[in-house]
C-alpha cells in the first residue's frame, strides 16, 4: 500500500531488497532440498521379496521351473504322436475302403479261391488298427503326464501366491512404518524452520535486516508445503483431509478474530480525538490511502476532488486545511505546502525540537 508514496530511488531500493530476499530464499531452498532429499536415505529400501520365506519360495520356484522344463519334451513327443496317429488313421481308413470294395467284388464274382486273400487283407486291417491304437495310447499318456505336471505347477503356484499375498501385507505394513519414519524426520526438520520463521516475522520483519527475515520465511514455507506435504502419509485420505480441516479452522478463526479486532480498533480509533489519530498515522500509509481516494483514518471512500470537502463525513478527520503562510487550500497530511513550501505546524515543531 505504501509503494505509490515512496520516492523513486527508495522504491527501487525496496525492490532490490526484495530481490535480495528472494535470492537468499533461493539459496536456502537449494540447501534445504539437498538436506531433505538425503533424509530418506537413513532408512533401508524395502521390497516385497524381502518378506517372502526365501527357502520355501526358492524350492517352489525351482519346482515350477523344473516342471515347465520337463513339459517341453513331453509336448514335442505328444505332437509327434498325434502326427503318427493321424497318418495311421488315414491309412486305416483307406485300407477299410479298399477292403470294402474288394469284398463287394468278391461277392459279385463268387470266386472261392480268394479266401486266402480275404484272410490276408483282414490281418492287414487288424495290424493298422493296432498301430492306430498304439499311437492313441501314446497321445493319451503324454496328455496324462502333461496334466500331472500342470497340476503340480498349479499347486506350487498356489502356495507361492499365498506366500506372496502374506509378504504383500507385511511389505505394506513395513512401508507404511517407513513412510511415517521419513515423514517424522522431515517434520522434525521443517517444523522448527516454520516456527523460527513465524517468530522472525513477528519480531523482526520491520528491522533493517528484513530481507533476510522474509527470505528465511519463504524458505520455511517452501520446505514445509513442498518438501513435507507431498510425503504426508495417507490413511485412505483421512490425514490429508484432517490436516486441511484443522488448517482451515485455525486460519479461519485467526482471520475472523483479526477482522473483528480490526473493526473494534477502528471504532475505538474513530472515537478518539483527531489530533491523536493524526499523530498515529504513518505518513506513507496516509499518502497511499489518499492516492486511492480513501480516508486515511477510516479507509472509507471519499471524494477528494470536491473542493468543498475538507473533512471525512465518516470519521470527521481533517482532509484539507489552509496554509498559515499563503492561505492556499492544501492536504492536511502533507509535510509542506504545495504552493509556497511552508512547513506544516507539526513539521516545524519537530524541526525546532530537534537540536
Amino acid at each position: 500500500m505504501q509503494a505509490k508514496s515512496l520516492r523513486l530511488t527508495e522504491r527501487w531500493l525496496q525492490r532490490a531488497l526484495w530481490l535480495l530476499a528472494v535470492i537468499f530464499a533461493w539459496f536456502l531452498v537449494g540447501l534445504g532440498g539437498l538436506i531433505v532429499g538425503d533424509l530418506p536415505q537413513v532408512t533401508a529400501s524395502l521390497s516385497r521379496e524381502q518378506f517372502m520365506p526365501q527357502p520355501a519360495t526358492q524350492r517352489l520356484q525351482d519346482s515350477i521351473d523344473a516342471q515347465q522344463r520337463s513339459q517341453r519334451p513331453i509336448i514335442d513327443a505328444r505332437d509327434q504322436a498325434r502326427l503318427v496317429e493321424k497318418a495311421r488313421a488315414d491309412a486305416l481308413a483307406a485300407a477299410r475302403a479298399s477292403f470294402a470294395a474288394w469284398v463287394a467284388t468278391r461277392k459279385a464274382t463268387g470266386l472261392p479261391d480268394q479266401d486266402a486273400e480275404l484272410i490276408a487283407r483282414t490281418h492287414s486291417l487288424d495290424a493298422l488298427q493296432s498301430a492306430l491304437l498304439s499311437s492313441q495310447q501314446q497321445v493319451r499318456a503324454a496328455d496324462a503326464r502333461l496334466l500331472d505336471s500342470g497340476q503340480a505347477i498349479a499347486r506350487a503356484q498356489q502356495q507361492l501366491d499365498d506366500y506372496t499375498q502374506g509378504a504383500q501385507h507385511r511389505y505394506a505394513a513395513a512401508r507404511h512404518t517407513q513412510q511415517l519414519r521419513v515423514f517424522g524426520l522431515r517434520l522434525a526438520f521443517t517444523l522448527p524452520l516454520l516456527l523460527i520463521a513465524g517468530w522472525l516475522l513477528r519480531s523482526h520483519r520491520k528491522s533493517r535486516y528484513w530481507p533476510f527475515v522474509w527470505g528465511f520465511a519463504f524458505f520455511a514455507l517452501f520446505a514445509f508445503f513442498v518438501e513435507l506435504v507431498p510425503y504426508l502419509p495417507s490413511y485412505g485420505g483421512y490425514v490429508r483431509y484432517a490436516v486441511g480441516i484443522v488448517l482451515t479452522l485455525v486460519i479461519g478463526v485467526w482471520g475472523i478474530r483479526r477482522v473483528h479486532a480490526y473493526l473494534e480498533r477502528q471504532q475505538t480509533t474513530e472515537a478518539r480525538p483527531e489530533a491523536e489519530r493524526r499523530q498515529e498515522l504513518d505518513y506513507d500509509l496516509a499518502q497511499a490511502r489518499l492516492a486511492k481516494k480513501l480516508c486515511p483514518g477510516c479507509e472509507r471512500p471519499v471524494d477528494l476532488d470536491d473542493p468543498a470537502r475538507d473533512f471525512c463525513m465518516h470519521c470527521g478527520i481533517t482532509l484539507f486545511d489552509t496554509c498559515r503562510a499563503c492561505g492556499t487550500r492544501k492536504s492536511a497530511f502533507g509535510h509542506f505546502c504545495h504552493h509556497c513550501g511552508h512547513a506544516h505546524d507539526h513539521v516545524a515543531t519537530a524541526a525546532v525540537a530537534t537540536p
